[in-house]
Parts: C-alpha cells; sequence; structure tokens
C-alpha cells in the first residue's frame, strides 16, 4: 500500500475543515431550470451513508417566524359534483378479462418490487441493469415510501408490513445531498406517507409521524425574510442557523404543487403552520395570475426573491405541469370552503384554451389535442406558438376531465377526451407502441376538421431539421430527413425519443375512464401496458429506455421511484373494481398518492 507520511495527516484535516467552513457559508447560490422528473445529487453506488460525521438537521428556533397563521378551512365541506361514472354491474366473462390483466399488471410490480428489495434495499432506487442502487432523492428509501400505498392497494399486505417495520432505519434528518428538492422530497416522501395513512384508515401511526417528521424539516425551507420557500434547500445553512434565500430563478411547479401535501398534513395534524406556509405562495400566484406576460398562465420559472415573473416561456408541460394540476384538487380537498382555486382554474383554462391547444394533422383525420408551448419575444410581445408535444403533457386530460366535473364545465370533458386521445394516438403512432419523451407535430390551421396535407408537413420536416438538408432538391431532402429520422407521418421532429417509464398517459386515461366508464380505454391501457413491459424489461425488474422509435433500442440503468408509485398503480386501478381508490373519495397528488377527501369522511 502507499506509504503515507504522519506529518502529513494534521494540515491535511485543517484543511479540510477550513474548506467545508468556507463552502457551507458561501451566499446562496441561484437554481438551474431542469425538467421533471429531476434528481437531486445521486449518490455513486456503493458509498457509505450515516458515516458518524454527518450533519444532523434539528428543530430550532426560526429566524423569520409567522406572528399569525393562515387559518385551515375546518368549516362542514360543501357538495362537490360526483365525478366518477356510475358503473352498472359487469358480466363474469368481463370481470374475468378485467381480473386477469390486472393480475398480469400486479405481477409485472411483484417483479419490480422483488428486485428493489433484494438488491436495491432502503436506497432510493434500484439499478435495473446493473442490479446495484442510486440513490437520488436524499438516500431515503424513496422508493419504498413511494410504493407503500400501491402494496395496499395491490393486497400485498406482508411485503406492506415488512416495509413499514423498515421506516424506522430511515433517518430522514441527514442526507449526503448538499441540497434537498423541497418539492420532490414533499410528493414522494410526505405524499407517500399520508397515501398509506389515508388508506388504511389512520391504523399504522407511524406513518402520520414520519409524515410530519419529513414536513417538519423541510418546513425550514419556508424560513426566508418573505416566506417563499427556497425550492432547493440548502439544509446545512438551515441547520447551522444561517439565512437562507429564496432563488430567483425558481420553477413554477417546484413552488406551486406543495398544496394537496401541506394541506392534507395540516387536516391530520390540526396544526395550521403547514397549510399557512403554501397558502401564502398561493395568494402570491393568484395576485400576479393576469398580470405575467401571458396574462393567465404563469411562466416556467419565477424570482421568488423579488415576487416576479419576467420569464417568457410558458407551458403546461415540464416545469410547470402540477401547479396547474393541483388548482382542482386543492378546491376538492379544501371541501369547496373557498373560490380561490375555481377563480384560478377558470383563468388558467380559457387561457390554455386559446393559446396552447392545438390540433395535430393526422393522415386519417384523427380529431385529437395536443398542449404547445408559448413564448413571448422580449422585445416586439409577439406570441409564438410551438408545436411541441411532451409526454409529460398528458397529465392534462385528467386534469380538464376532473376540472370539468367539479367545477361544472360540462362542455370542457371534450377538450379532456380529445387530449387524452392525443396521447393514445401518440403511442400507437410509434413502432414500439410507446411514446417518445418529446416531439413536434404539424398542427392544423384550427381546432377544426383539417385535411392532411403531405407537403405542409415535409415544409414543417425541412424548416425544423433544414440542418441535414444537403442536396438542394426539397423533395429529396424530406424523404431522406424523414427516413432517417423515423418520423411518422404528421411528426416533424423527436428531439428526445426516450421513455422513462412515465405515468403520465396511463394516469389521464385511468381518470377519463372513472368519469365517463368507456371501456375502449381500457383496451388502450392495455396495449400500452404489454409494449411498455416488452420494451424496457431486465433481468431485475424494468428500465427507462433511449429511442422508442427502435424496439432493440438500448435501455438505460434507472427506474424511478414513480414506475411502481404512478405507472404501475394507474395500470392497476384501471382494471380495478371502480369503488378501489374511487375518485369520488381520494384526492391523487402528482406522485398518485390518495388523501382522503374531508366529505369523504365517515
Amino acid at each position: 500500500m502507499p506509504f503515507v507520511r504522519k506529518s502529513a495527516i494534521l494540515p491535511t484535516l485543517i484543511l479540510v475543515v477550513l474548506l467545508y467552513i468556507i463552502f457551507s457559508t458561501l451566499p446562496p447560490s441561484e437554481e438551474t431550470p431542469y425538467t421533471r422528473e429531476y434528481v437531486q445529487q445521486a449518490i455513486p453506488t456503493g458509498s457509505s451513508k450515516n458515516s458518524g460525521d454527518d450533519i444532523h438537521w434539528s428543530k430550532h428556533p426560526e429566524l423569520n417566524p409567522v406572528e399569525s397563521y393562515i387559518p385551515l378551512p375546518t368549516g362542514v365541506p360543501k357538495p362537490i359534483p360526483r365525478i366518477q361514472h356510475e358503473f352498472e354491474t359487469e358480466s363474469w366473462l368481463s370481470r374475468w378479462q378485467r381480473v386477469k390483466k390486472q393480475q398480469e399488471v400486479k405481477r409485472v410490480f411483484q417483479r419490480s418490487w422483488k428486485g428493489y428489495k433484494k438488491h436495491a434495499w432502503l436506497r432510493d432506487e434500484l439499478s435495473p441493469l446493473s442490479g446495484t442502487h442510486r440513490d437520488a432523492f436524499g438516500g431515503w428509501a424513496a422508493t419504498l415510501v413511494d410504493s407503500l400505498d400501491t402494496l395496499l392497494i395491490m393486497g400485498m399486505n406482508e411485503e406492506f408490513e415488512e416495509a413499514l417495520a423498515a421506516l424506522d432505519q430511515i433517518d430522514f434528518t441527514t442526507t449526503d445531498s448538499m441540497v434537498i428538492n423541497i418539492f420532490e422530497t414533499t410528493i414522494r416522501y410526505v405524499g407517500g406517507f399520508l397515501g398509506a395513512y389515508d388508506l388504511t384508515d389512520g391504523k399504522y401511526p407511524i406513518l402520520l409521524k414520519k409524515a410530519t417528521e419529513v414536513a417538519d424539516m423541510i418546513y425550514d425551507a419556508f424560513d426566508t425574510e418573505n416566506r417563499m420557500p427556497q425550492s432547493r434547500w440548502e439544509w446545512t445553512r438551515s441547520t447551522q442557523g444561517l439565512a437562507i434565500l429564496p432563488s430567483r430563478n425558481t420553477i413554477l411547479a417546484e413552488i406551486g404543487s406543495l398544496n394537496l401535501e401541506f394541506t392534507r398534513l395540516s387536516q391530520l395534524t390540526n396544526d395550521s403552520k403547514y397549510f399557512d406556509a403554501i397558502q401564502r405562495v398561493t395568494d402570491f400566484l393568484e395576485t400576479s395570475q393576469e398580470q405575467t406576460k401571458l396574462p393567465g398562465l404563469w411562466p416556467v420559472t419565477m424570482d421568488a426573491y423579488r415576487l416576479e415573473f419576467l420569464d417568457h416561456r410558458f407551458t403546461v408541460g415540464g416545469m410547470a405541469d402540477s401547479t396547474y394540476e393541483y388548482l382542482p384538487k386543492e378546491h376538492v380537498l379544501l371541501g369547496s370552503q373557498t373560490n380561490q382555486y375555481r377563480k384560478m382554474y377558470g383563468i388558467a383554462m380559457e387561457t390554455i384554451k386559446e393559446h396552447l391547444l392545438f390540433r395535430p394533422m393526422d393522415e386519417n383525420g384523427s380529431d385529437v389535442l395536443f398542449a404547445g408551448n408559448v413564448n413571448i419575444g422580449t422585445s416586439t410581445g409577439k406570441k409564438n406558438m410551438e408545436y411541441r408535444a411532451e409526454h409529460l403533457k398528458c397529465f392534462l386530460g385528467g386534469m380538464v376531465g376532473i376540472g370539468a366535473k367539479v367545477f361544472e364545465r360540462a362542455e370542457e370533458l371534450s377538450i379532456a377526451r380529445k387530449l387524452v386521445d392525443g396521447c393514445i394516438w401518440a403511442y400507437d403512432l410509434m413502432p414500439t407502441g410507446v411514446m417518445p419523451e418529446v416531439f413536434y407535430v404539424s398542427a392544423c390551421r384550427g381546432l377544426d376538421a383539417c385535411s392532411w396535407d403531405e407537403e405542409k408537413w415535409r415544409g414543417d420536416v425541412l424548416e425544423k431539421l433544414g440542418r441535414y438538408a444537403h442536396s438542394g432538391d426539397r423533395a429529396y431532402d424530406a424523404q431522406r430527413i424523414i427516413k432517417d429520422h423515423k418520423l411518422p407521418p404528421g411528426i416533424f421532429d423527436i428531439t428526445d425519443p426516450s421513455y422513462i417509464l412515465r405515468p403520465e398517459a396511463i394516469e389521464s386515461i385511468f381518470v377519463l375512464y372513472r368519469i365517463t366508464g368507456d371501456k375502449t380505454l381500457q383496451d388502450a391501457a392495455w396495449r400500452m401496458f404489454r409494449n411498455i413491459d416488452r420494451l424496457t424489461r431486465t433481468d431485475y425488474a424494468n428500465a427507462a429506455v433511449d429511442d422508442v422509435r427502435n424496439a432493440s433500442t438500448t435501455k438505460q440503468d434507472y427506474m424511478e421511484s414513480f414506475w411502481m408509485a404512478e405507472t404501475l398503480k394507474y395500470f392497476y386501478l384501471i382494471f380495478s373494481e371502480p369503488d378501489l381508490v374511487s375518485l369520488d373519495k381520494f384526492v391523487l397528488n402528482t406522485e398518485a398518492h390518495p388523501f382522503r377527501r374531508p366529505d369523504a369522511m365517515s
């Protein structure tokens, strides 16, 4: 082994300590935008945890205490229109076919759970190719916590009890991550514990205890002068009693999607501090909603320090999605005791319909919809439409469906269905039967019927991918680019052909099925499930893939916790009895964790 001079050890240790003190007390830095799903600093496989030298968070006096909490509405819930379809009794043959599919989904989940338990127990994620693990969300067993309510829903009670027994081994007071993503921690951990707690009717107090433990820690991220959270929380600064600042480049979804979890925790603990924290954010969003560069919507980032919206990018996709998703859901969770979320949702929906929705041009004249993006010219103020479709945006059909029911906007139910059909169309269009992460679509000139225009499609291809045109013959170049990039008719670019086990499409298909009872949605779900499993299966579980245009695509060595928390849960639920996690009894957070509605309390 190498020889080390003993005399060098003490100076080295002193230098390390000095460097730590210097860097841990630097001013808060701005955060960099990224798209969901997002990871914290991944800990390399084989690294040690809880070495004994870790910093541990503990409760301490706030630097900016709240003098008076905004009270949680605790009155009698007001009536909310029924969401779910009134299903008729099914025949024995239909039930047999449905249960057979449901059990196949369960087998895939069991296989993934087995791989996680054997190779990544108490770690965040299984690495499904190497059979190792990675810690991407604090190292607090994200997959275990995220899967608790799925285990219950699928009747895997023995596995649930085993997971429950392991919870005391998770130390939420420390992490090897330099920053903690407040949004991800909230939806996965706080949401995971609360969902399992509500599904078991409070039978396991440890679940609420753990949810409160995590929430109390990340509540420190709200300890800023304006009470806006530092979404990428420099937790070691707070632990040392140092000030933190909200970022001037905060992602909308990360600051606007904490409502359900914090509200439900206040309802269960009778402690208004959690509701107060998120209500201050909501109040700011409400007052600024019609003052942005695209009134009615908020841009993808905000200056949470100066409370300004300077960004010119608007979308309901990555970095914005769940802020809009939570508007009707928070209304329901609050028992319709306030009109704030009804108003905000209505304003947002009118802007979405006017500026974001478009109909793709299709050889078969499919009557489907997608949501694009709008960029506002920095000097001209001109609205520039970007016909960009994303798998993340597939949540929108379910959101519009729920909004149409609870806010009695019946005319928008057809929009919800067309949005869902758009995602099904995208799945069916790909050679593997799986939708890519991001692609661009040739758009009709309006939402009414439009005929197929080959020349327009080819022109869109050349405009977007003209850098690959070299012959000078437009027709030849367009045809070659289409072939080389494997572009189906109507698609003029696929900028991200991957599939990372996302749930948004099956999420909205499930919601629309529960709303309409249309069994063709079950058919589409089954088709999607089989294609996804076929494309992503590994020796240990399922993995993200690089290119859905290629049946032999390479796989990536990661399986995010939402595969078992959301994707497989929704596939299971669409083939379940409609009273299992009924939408008239539960609100599902953006990680598919079911919170019991106050108007459904027995």
